[in-house]
């Protein structure tokens, strides 16, 4: 009874502190990764947590000197961090109810008013502010820790060498070759079937495709993606299956999408390599749920060039801090676009590399190229992401097929300098698929599911159809190669609109090439 009575006592006395302020200013850094856990990596959270807690710290310090009551500064710097950190909040909550209305300066008003207020009740001198103490010592805890387990349900928790999707075609008894070739599997992301860039901007692809052709690829000149979106079409095409009947999540109506990007990260074609002794190979992205940052070899760039990561710009823009750009401080827009060249060019730099690692290895590699953000040039000069959008961040027509079209043909010259380097560098002829994920953006239905697809398949490209589509791929694959037993599926393409994911409407493929 005494241990019980001194624990309770310890408690009383460290609830009766007023430390609630340092913990809150944990609160708006957590809640923000909480709803983006699927989107950003753990990791990317931790210098705006860090500098959320000495901002509020150094706040607190200086007002308890002027204040010289500990407790009446604790809850004046809460208030005030609560306006600076809801702000961007409430900012972008009335831009989407008025978008013509410049809410700047009354929301500044505003904001200035209330802090005017906070300070003037604050320094009552008949409010002394012991009595809230522990209450919001407790608020304070509860928030944190709701926020953190929140962020630990969106976790992936299992082994690497698992898989995401409830009925996940793996197989066994697929069998290594004696020399195994190293397989690289290229998403360029919304890269569109050569027919469609004609039509839509006037675009001739033909060379590049003539360039590949003459390095030993098979162009598949009808192909079109099994899903409209990324995600979709990704979770499909690495787990070799159409998505109903996948996973029980994936049904009609769902908007969840937590386990298909499990699916997508933990797949049946990872699974079957990891199997057979391969070892896997990922590369950043910027977005988490397609990374695989548990792979053997996971390769990012060596230090991020503007030394801000995405959360943390996207963070800046939910305080009041999101001014610092319009001062000309600070130019998040810049920022981005800086960290996708260099995730890009980091690919790239990488393939010598990778064609020398001694293990037979299964690469995934995906650009987020030519889709936006605009960031590259024709010949890979910087360009300035807000120079193809509006003031809404919207991408019109004119300006989206300009910037498309910069990436394109950078994009094509990358591509065919990787493949030089991957066939030549490589002992045993690799297997390589290019592929994109989906077609751009404003277009039709039919024409957003049109998709380039090129395969490297060395003493098989036989095996190959011009409609052939990703879901297919590595059936083919491991079929050809490793003794698999996988059938080939319909080709088909369906369409699903936002944000019903798994609404599935079939789009016929009428190419006839």
């Amino acid at each position: 009874m005494n241990n019980f009575n001194r624990i309770k006592e310890i408690g009383a006395r460290l609830f009766s502190v007023p430390w609630y302020p340092l913990v809150l200013a944990m609160y708006p850094a957590l809640a923000l990764l909480s709803s983006n856990i699927g989107q950003v990596k753990l990791g990317a959270a931790w210098r705006s947590l860090l500098v959320s807690v000495l901002f509020v710290a150094l706040l607190f310090g200086l007002l308890t000197l002027i204040l010289r009551n500990r407790f009446r500064a604790a809850f004046l710097s809460t208030l005030l961090m609560i306006l600076f950190f809801s702000y961007g909040h409430v900012y972008m909550l009335l831009l989407e109810q008025w978008e013509k209305f410049d809410v700047t300066p009354w929301l500044l008003s505003g904001w200035l008013i209330l802090a005017i207020l906070f300070g003037v009740w604050a320094t009552r001198p008949k409010l002394l502010f012991t009595d809230t103490v522990l209450s919001l010592n407790v608020v304070a805890l509860a928030l944190v820790v709701t926020s953190m387990v929140q962020i630990s349900s969106g976790l992936h928790k299992g082994s690497v060498h698992t898989v995401g999707a409830k009925n996940a075609p793996v197989e066994e008894n697929l069998v290594r070759p004696e020399n195994p070739p190293d397989v690289y599997y290229f998403i360029l992301d919304s890269y569109g079937r050569d027919d469609l860039l004609k039509e839509a901007y006037g675009y001739d692809n033909s060379a590049f495709i003539a360039a590949l052709r003459e390095r030993g690829f098979y162009v598949a000149e009808c192909s079109m993606s099994n899903y409209v979106r990324t995600e979709l079409s990704l979770g499909s095409s690495l787990n070799m299956s159409y998505l109903p009947g996948l996973d029980p999540a994936f049904t009609e109506g769902s908007i969840k999408r937590a386990v298909l990007w499990n699916s997508l990260k933990h797949s049946a074609v990872r699974y079957n390599f990891e199997t057979i002794g391969y070892e896997t190979i990922g590369f950043a992205t910027g977005f988490a749920w397609n990374e695989l940052h548990d792979a053997d070899l996971f390769l990012e760039p060596n230090s991020i060039s503007t030394g801000i990561n995405e959360f943390e710009v996207l963070f800046l823009k939910t305080t009041l801090a999101r001014y610092v750009q319009d001062l000309g401080w600070f130019d998040p827009d810049q920022v981005m676009g800086q960290n996708f060249r260099d995730r890009t060019m980091n690919v790239f730099d990488r393939m010598d590399d990778i064609a020398h690692m001694p293990e037979p290895t299964f690469a995934y590699v995906h650009l987020i190229s030519p889709h936006p953000p605009f960031v590259f040039g024709p010949n890979g000069e910087p360009t300035y992401p807000p120079d193809f959008w509006n003031e809404n961040r919207e991408y019109p027509p004119g300006p989206y097929a300009k910037g498309y079209q910069n990436q394109l043909t950078f994009l094509n010259k990358k591509v065919l300098e990787a493949m030089d380097i991957l066939i030549a560098e490589s002992d045993t002829p690799p297997i390589i698929v290019l592929q994109g994920d989906h077609g751009p953006w404003l277009q039709t239905r039919e024409k957003r599911l049109r998709i380039f697809n090129a395969y490297y398949l060395p003493g098989h490209n036989d095996k190959l159809y011009s409609k052939i589509t990703p879901v297919n791929t590595f059936r083919l694959i491991f079929d050809t190669y490793f003794g698999g037993n996988y059938d080939m599926l319909p080709d088909v393409s369906y369409f699903s609109p936002v944000p019903k994911l798994y609404d599935f409407s079939e789009i016929p493929n009428t190419c006839s090439r």
